[in-house]
């Protein structure tokens, strides 16, 4: 699983982060605006799965509810 977590360090973003380090998730940060920017996200965060982008609300949904879990 290719997870990416877009992130400008806002509250939001760190409370993904939080909860993807201790699930123990694998994970690349990406704090690069022109990356965002390019891939079209009007506001951070965004986790991406797979390909597949997720705001803060459904990235928490997918987190709680065991959408990560290998």
């Amino acid at each position: 699983m290719n997870i990416t977590l877009y992130s400008s360090g806002c509250p939001k973003c760190i409370v993904l982060e939080k909860k993807l380090n201790s699930l123990g998730v694998d994970y690349s940060l990406n704090n690069d605006l022109d990356a965002m920017i390019s891939k079209g996200f009007a506001q951070v965060p965004v986790l991406e799965v797979d390909g597949e982008s997720y705001d803060f609300v459904e990235a928490n949904n997918l987190i709680n509810n065991g959408g990560l879990n290998a």
